[in-house]
């Protein structure tokens, strides 16, 4: 099934199981729902089943929001505990889209804990008590945690009785965007279909016999002992003057402390000249990517590190911020540089990532689909090295191999059903799904200030401007990323203003080949002008071709 297809059965208002290989797009479709959810103001829970997937989401774990916690299994004294609850009471209330990312590590047990809360606060016998639910994730991918014995079949979310009622329609993304067609591609598919044939154990047995040390790469272990023992030890190697950056933090102390708890980045992040690090958050202008790994070669004149790409980009790196948000409104956010030590990371950690190079020790793998897991980080064959493996580490769960057969004929089914509507009709019923959950049929432009704060906001950014002031130090001094202070010359430009920004092009390289294709096409789409600029090899980023673009209208 394609993104757009998947887009479209969940803007019906069913409830979806939305599932794919590593690199298929599962994370882009959410994204775009959720965008589209906020845009049409329906009351949306973003969550996801380990803290550490939460925050790539910008959401809590799905125990936490839930009020689950840690029980293992509710009696009668807590579901009227948790009803009493008045927060609680409101947020099941209220909510109409519950989102649950990396299903395959939520027990079956606990997600019908939450359709029990929801079903008993909600008065309303219906799988969640009738909120679309939407389940993302990949059962290949890493198992439910379990105490003190063996993950089995029963433990998958799959196996709980509201799976079974709500029935979810399946979107089993086929386009793979991470691998492209490579060997890694073949190895991967294999063990997806359970067939590793023997050409595909030789040429995993090829990564044992190369190495990637000339390149920037990390370590992917299945043990955290290792990893620790790594990162101390080359940070140390290193003679350099330190910088530290210590993480800022505002909202509730529990939320907070959840952030943190899950965030990859540390609390207080030490750097020196040559330390070798990995992106920990996706960057909307494309600069990196979670997992985009890099080597500090300076510091800016302010203090912020520069960091050289595998593909030879250097790009300062400023604050990002972490939030848990509720109905569009900030519960709690923590800011540090998107940046940690990638000499090592655990393969637990590394889900969700996508690396340039790895080398990979699954010599100590102890579950289903861990070494699935860490081969499928990396986009290329070229790009993997093995350490040590064993053939355990390929083996895939039996019953999950049985149940991809059946979710990707039920995708199939909902291919077809989805083929019988047109364009026309297909829209009615998004709009009739919005109508029922009381969202506003026409569509709201997605904000992260308040409205009221439109205007005074970027008249303060407009100052600086006039003031000189590099874009990066505005968005210090500002306390916004660059991306929000393009939108504010964007909104400038765009109500008229005249605006003097000439002076920021000179640090673009590639400012002139940008400006005449923007002349050129002037009425081209970010996405048209990135694909343009492709085509003539020319490599940028969107915050690069937005600034360029608001220089030319702006003339």
């Amino acid at each position: 099934m394609t993104q757009e297809d998947a887009l479209n059965i969940l803007k019906l208002g069913h409830s979806v199981f939305l599932t794919g290989g590593a690199g298929s797009g599962k994370t882009y479709v959410l994204n775009e729902y959720v965008r589209w959810l906020k845009s049409h103001v329906i009351s949306t829970a973003i969550t996801a089943s380990t803290g550490i997937a939460a925050t790539h989401i910008g959401g809590v774990t799905i125990h936490s929001w839930s009020g689950i916690g840690i029980k293992n299994r509710l009696t009668e004294y807590d579901i009227d505990e948790l009803e009493q609850k008045k927060n609680l009471y409101i947020r099941y209330k209220s909510t109409q889209v519950l989102i649950i990312d990396e299903i395959s590590m939520l027990h079956a047990t606990r997600l019908d804990m939450v359709d029990l809360i929801a079903r008993t606060i909600r008065r309303d016998e219906r799988p969640f008590g009738g909120m679309q639910v939407v389940l993302c994730g990949d059962f290949f991918q890493l198992p439910p945690v379990t105490r003190n014995k063996e993950v089995e079949i029963k433990d998958f979310a799959f196996h709980s009785k509201v799976w079974k009622k709500m029935n979810p329609v399946v979107c089993y993304l086929t386009t793979e965007y991470r691998h492209t067609g490579d060997i890694l591609s073949l190895v991967l598919r294999g063990m997806r279909s359970g067939i590793l044939e023997n050409n595909h154990k030789e040429d995993l047995l090829t990564m044992t016999q190369k190495s990637v040390a000339s390149i920037p790469h990390t370590k992917l272990y299945t043990h955290n002992e290792d990893v620790d023992r790594i990162n101390t030890g080359e940070y140390g190697q290193i003679t350099d003057e330190e910088k530290i950056f210590e993480m800022t933090t505002k909202g509730k102390a529990n939320l907070v402390d959840s952030l943190i708890q899950n965030c990859l980045a540390p609390e207080i992040l030490k750097l020196k000249i040559g330390t070798r690090v990995m992106f920990v958050k996706n960057d909307p202008g494309k600069s990196y990517n979670n997992g985009t790994l890099g080597i500090v070669v300076k510091f800016t004149n302010i203090g912020f590190p520069v960091v050289k790409t595998l593909s030879g980009k250097e790009i300062t790196v400023t604050e990002d911020a972490w939030r848990i948000e509720e109905d569009g409104k900030i519960k709690a956010e923590i800011k540090q540089i998107p940046l940690r030590y990638a000499w090592a990371i655990t393969v637990h950690k590394s889900q969700g990532m996508t690396l340039d190079a790895a080398q990979i020790d699954l010599s100590k793998t102890f579950t289903f689909g861990m070494g699935y897991v860490a081969l499928s980080r990396v986009r290329t064959i070229e790009g993997v090295e093995l350490l040590g493996f064993h053939d355990d580490a390929l083996l895939m769960h039996p019953e999950i191999l049985k149940l991809d057969k059946e979710l990707h004929q039920k995708s199939v089914r909902g291919e077809e059903a989805l083929q019988k509507y047109n364009k026309d009709e297909l829209l009615k019923l998004q709009e009739k799904f919005i109508s029922r959950v009381e969202g506003v049929l026409e569509e709201q432009e997605v904000q992260k200030e308040d409205s009221q704060e439109k205007i005074p906001t970027r008249e303060i950014t407009r100052k600086y401007i006039e003031e000189k002031v590099p874009i990066a130090d505005i968005a210090l001094k500002r306390d916004f990323t660059v991306g929000t202070i393009i939108s504010h010359i964007e909104d400038l430009v765009k109500r008229g203003i005249k605006i003097h920004i000439s002076y920021m092009m000179a640090p673009i390289p590639q400012y002139k080949a940008i400006q005449n294709v923007i002349k050129k096409n002037p009425e081209a789409t970010l996405t048209e002008l990135v694909s343009i600029l492709k085509k003539k090899k020319t490599e940028t980023s969107f915050e690069d071709i937005r600034l360029v673009r608001a220089a030319f209208r702006n003339q």
